[in-house]
C-alpha cells in the first residue's frame, strides 16, 4: 500500500505546529529546540536564537503554503499576517505578535 499524497491539511497542521513553536519560544517557553541544544541555554544569546529558529520554521512553511496555493491565512491575525509577509522578524514583531500590546503604540 503507497503513501497518502500529502495534503493541504497536512501543511496547516505543520503550520500550527509552527505557530505554536514561535509563540512559545516568544514567551521564553520550553520547545523542542531545548532539548536539542541544551548546553545553550548558559549563553545569553539562546533566546534571540531560538527565537529565530522558530521565526524561520514558521517562515519556510508559510512560504510552501502560498507556493501551493493553501489558505495559510485562516490560521493568523491580520498583522500577524503582515509580519509573515514582510518576512523580518523585527522588534515589532516580537513586541506586538500577540497583540495584547497594540494599544500602546
Amino acid at each position: 500500500m503507497g503513501k497518502e499524497p500529502v495534503t493541504e491539511q497536512f501543511f496547516i497542521d505543520k503550520l500550527t505546529e509552527a505557530k505554536d513553536h514561535f509563540e512559545r519560544a516568544l514567551d521564553c517557553k520550553h520547545t523542542e529546540f531545548d532539548d536539542l541544544y541544551p548546553y545553550m541555554i548558559e549563553h545569553p544569546q539562546f533566546f534571540w536564537y531560538k527565537r529565530y529558529v522558530a521565526w524561520s520554521e514558521l517562515l519556510t512553511i508559510t512560504s510552501l503554503c502560498e507556493e501551493l496555493s493553501f489558505n495559510w491565512r485562516q490560521t493568523f491575525t491580520e498583522h500577524q499576517i503582515e509580519y509573515l509577509e514582510q518576512r523580518v522578524m523585527s522588534a515589532k514583531v516580537l513586541d506586538f505578535w500577540f497583540e495584547k500590546n497594540e494599544a500602546l503604540i
